[in-house]
C-alpha cells in the first residue's frame, strides 16, 4: 500500500488534536489509512497511482479527520498529490510554492456562480491550457458553506484558471447512477473533472474505487441494508485481474 499525502496530514493532525475525534462513527475501530472498520479494510486492494496531473487538496479543519472524507480517494490514484489544511492567516509556504511552481497549471475546481472576476474561467481548449504543463487540479474538500468562506477568504485562489462542472454535465453522471442527489463526493466531481481533460482510464477507476469505498464503508453501519459478500469489491477485484 502506498502512503501518501493525505494519510500525512491525517496523522499529522490527530498528533495535534488535544482531545480525541469523537463524531458519528468514531466508536469503530478504524483503519487509520482507508478509514474503513478494521474488518472491511481495502488498503491492500489500493489501485495504481496514475502519473500526467497532480492534485492539490485543501482541506478544512472539520473535514480532515471524517472516516467518510473522499479526498483520500483521489490520492490513492494520484502519484503526484499534495493536501494541507488550510489556514486564513497563515497558509502552507509549500502550497503557495507548489502554486507557483511553473511545471504546474493550477485549475481551481469551483462553482461558477461564486467566483471572483479575477479568475479565468476554462469553459474549453483544456489541452491547449496544459500544453507544456502539468495540470495541478485544485479541490477545496470541505462542506459547501466552509468551501465558499475558505474560497473568499483565500487571496491566492482568485487569480487560478477555474473550471466549473455544469449543472447539466452532473444531471448526465447521476443519471447514470440512477440517483437523484445531485450533491457529488469531492472524488466524483474529481472524476468528471479527470474526464473533461481526457484522463478517461483514472477518471473510470476512480469512481470504481468510490463505489468499493463505500460498500465497504457502509457495512459498519448497523442501521443500514448490508450485503457481507461484498459483490461491489469482488466485481472491482475481478475487472483489476482480467
Amino acid at each position: 500500500m502506498r502512503v501518501h499525502a493525505v494519510h500525512q496530514l491525517v496523522e499529522h493532525r490527530l498528533n495535534q488534536s488535544t482531545k480525541p475525534f469523537s463524531a458519528r462513527g468514531s466508536k469503530v475501530e478504524r483503519c487509520p489509512y482507508c478509514r474503513i472498520a478494521r474488518k472491511y479494510c481495502i488498503c491492500t486492494h489500493q489501485p495504481k497511482a496514475h502519473t500526467g496531473f497532480a492534485t492539490l487538496l485543501l482541506y478544512s479543519d472539520n473535514e480532515v479527520l471524517k472516516p467518510s472524507n473522499t479526498g483520500r480517494l483521489i490520492a490513492d490514484v494520484c502519484r503526484d498529490v499534495h493536501a494541507f489544511q488550510w489556514s486564513r492567516t497563515e497558509p502552507d509556504s509549500n502550497m503557495l510554492s507548489l502554486l507557483q511552481n511553473p511545471i504546474y497549471q493550477p485549475i481551481l475546481v469551483f462553482p461558477e456562480s461564486y467566483l471572483f472576476e479575477s479568475n479565468t474561467l476554462v469553459s474549453n481548449n483544456h489541452q491547449q491550457l496544459i500544453k507544456d504543463k502539468i495540470p495541478l487540479f485544485v479541490f477545496i474538500d470541505a462542506s459547501w458553506r466552509e468551501a465558499r468562506r475558505i474560497y473568499r477568504k483565500s487571496e491566492y485562489l482568485h487569480h487560478l484558471c477555474v473550471i466549473s462542472i455544469q449543472p447539466e454535465k452532473i444531471s448526465e453522471y447521476v443519471m447514470r447512477k440512477s440517483e437523484h442527489d445531485q450533491h457529488l463526493a469531492t472524488c466524483e466531481v474529481a472524476s468528471l473533472v479527470l474526464q473533461e481533460f481526457e484522463f478517461d482510464v483514472v477518471s473510470a477507476q476512480l469512481q470504481a474505487w468510490f463505489e468499493v469505498f463505500k460498500e465497504s464503508y457502509m457495512l459498519s453501519k448497523t442501521r443500514e441494508k448490508r450485503d457481507f459478500s461484498r459483490p461491489i469489491l469482488t466485481e472491482y477485484l475481478s475487472r483489476s485481474n482480467s
